[in-house]
């Protein structure tokens, strides 16, 4: 850990706590660590296709500048990271809400399977039904839930609507904010969220790097998932397990996504549609 960087104390030790302690294979596993007076090392599984950020926004020197993810491969991704969450919500307790998810803490495998990573700025979450911590804001501008920015009260639905913008960023390769962009449409979530529920112009938003490579029930079925969950209101957001069942008859059979705490690859779908979302 870089001594003069922004990373301090706490985040280490929470990153150290949190990881030795969970176990699912959404996270990425933490091998060991070091705190050495000064020296402070921590040493993860090895993910060969580093962060989904980079593939989402290749630089002109890596892919020409054009990302060369296709429909499939997102969809699994969007489902990984969601099984990610789900189990930091609800299959750990009290739950974790890890506060900084994005693209950047999306990181991939050698045949591109996603696990989030990252766990410095998680915290505990209530264990109170549709209860909140209050804390400082922490996070990175345009994936910060609004509620949390305004009030400083944090829950899981938080990391629901940092998970909605990701989303919108594997269905428009746009970053969350951009202000170079004409007016209007500098921040994501302001600029698709109106164009996500209607079927002529959710086709305008999406990735022209896909070359319309997708069948237009799924983009519907995506674009209605993030526009739930990017919702400002957080009660009306869906939790983290409904969304991921809801990916699943997505993500073509073969490449299942195990459902979290089972052993079985091969889930029977349910039909698209997420139920009603609980408070």
């Amino acid at each position: 850990m870089d001594r003069p960087g922004k990373q301090g104390e706490e985040e280490f030790k929470m990153e150290v706590e949190l990881l030795t302690r969970l176990r699912c294979q959404y996270l990425v596993e933490l091998i060991g660590y070091c705190s050495d007076s000064c020296h402070r090392l921590l040493v993860y599984e090895f993910m060969a296709n580093g962060g989904l950020q980079e593939h989402l926004y290749p630089t002109a020197g890596s892919c020409g500048g054009i990302s060369k993810l296709d429909w499939e491969t997102r969809m699994r991704m969007a489902l990984e990271a969601a099984r990610g969450l789900e189990y930091l919500h609800e299959h750990v307790n009290p739950p974790v809400i890890h506060r900084d998810f994005k693209s950047s803490n999306i990181l991939l495998d050698k045949n591109f399977h996603a696990k989030v990573s990252d766990f410095g700025l998680a915290k505990f979450g209530s264990e109170k039904a549709g209860g909140h911590v209050s804390t400082r804001v922490l996070g990175t501008q345009g994936y910060v839930a609004p509620e949390y920015a305004l009030t400083g009260h944090l829950t899981t639905k938080s990391d629901v609507y940092s998970y909605g913008v990701v989303l919108l960023e594997l269905l428009t390769g746009r970053v969350p904010v951009d202000m170079k962009r004409p007016p209007g449409e500098g921040v994501l979530v302001s600029w698709a969220l109106p164009r996500l529920t209607d079927r002529e112009k959710v086709v305008q938003i999406m990735d022209p790097t896909m070359k319309g490579k997708y069948l237009m029930k799924d983009v519907i079925q995506v674009a209605a998932i993030a526009a739930m969950c990017v919702q400002p209101e957080a009660d009306y957001r869906p939790l983290m397990a409904d969304v991921a069942q809801s990916l699943v008859p997505l993500v073509k059979q073969k490449s299942v996504v195990s459902k979290v705490g089972s052993s079985s690859a091969g889930q029977t779908p349910k039909p698209p549609g997420i139920p009603e979302a609980r408070k």
